[in-house]
């Protein structure tokens, strides 16, 4: 049967991707981003997942205003990288592990998440970055994914506590997957940062290290955070922290945290990144 083995956060700062694709990993600025994913690249080496159900948001990429599913599960055998107005990134295509998907779609229908389908779904930074940062710059990336897209772009977006349902009912559904699989499920986005108006340049330290403490310890506190709490503390783009909240709810009740770092600042946002593991 398969099991889920791990759950990993991180932002997905477009910049970081960039700095990578144009050999500027190891510039004064972005050096001791990358050196805080060095623990996580050694230890996914040893603990690499068949499967990665990766969480993200589309940045009006494949999704625009006309159309805006809340939640979206890719079910391709592969995902192109997106070209997000320059041009594609450099990363290998992303392959998908198709009979999982459907499986997880079966699921959470039936568990009463309207989830949509995509048969196509071409992937920006909001997942491609995640991948870089775990696995550097292969020829070919060393996991299967499955995107699970969520709506934090268009007001409204799905609560927090909607999410860390939807991170149960897939909690279920792998379980329940007659497959002998590894499974890590990675939440993106955040941490708090906003891009535009007044407080453009936003970010709020003590508020995320907050967050990331009740992600581990008390994440039903966090199911409770409203809309409003994430765009005063947070700002705008902080509400892409709900999306980890759906790496949470897959966890299961109690986690072991193996790993923290946070880092101000990457482009005009607060890195944050976490490795978990469900208690045994």
């Amino acid at each position: 049967m398969a099991r889920i083995t791990a759950g990993v956060t991180t932002s997905h700062v477009p910049a970081i991707g960039a700095a990578l694709d144009h050999g500027k990993s190891g510039d004064d600025y972005w050096k001791p981003v990358f050196d805080g994913y060095e623990w996580t690249k050694k230890w996914i080496a040893r603990e690499r997942p068949d499967v990665v159900v990766l969480v993200f948001n589309d940045h009006a990429t494949s999704f625009s205003l006309e159309m805006i599913p809340t939640f979206a599960i890719g079910c391709a055998d592969s995902f192109a990288p997106a070209d997000e107005g320059f041009g594609p990134r450099p990363v290998p295509r992303v392959q998908g592990h198709s009979d999982l998907a459907w499986h997880l779609a079966e699921s959470l229908i039936r568990d009463e998440f309207d989830i949509t389908i995509m048969n196509k779904l071409d992937v920006d930074h909001g997942l491609t970055v995640p991948m870089s940062l775990m696995f550097g710059q292969p020829e070919a990336w060393p996991v299967k994914v499955i995107p699970v897209a969520v709506n934090v772009v268009q007001f409204p977006p799905p609560t927090g506590n909607r999410c860390y349902a939807l991170g149960e009912a897939i909690r279920r559904a792998v379980l329940a997957y007659d497959e002998d699989l590894d499974v890590q499920v990675w939440g993106t986005g955040g941490m708090s940062h906003q891009l535009q108006g007044p407080r453009a340049g936003l970010i709020n330290a003590e508020f995320d290290a907050a967050f990331l403490d009740r992600l581990t310890a008390d994440p039903e506190a966090l199911r409770k955070l409203p809309h409003i709490e994430y765009l005063r503390e947070a700002g705008s783009e902080g509400i892409e922290m709900v999306m980890w909240l759906i790496m949470r709810g897959a966890l299961g009740e109690d986690v072991k945290e193996l790993y923290r770092f946070y880092h101000v600042p990457a482009s005009n946002t607060a890195v944050g990144h976490l490795v978990l593991e469900p208690a045994q």
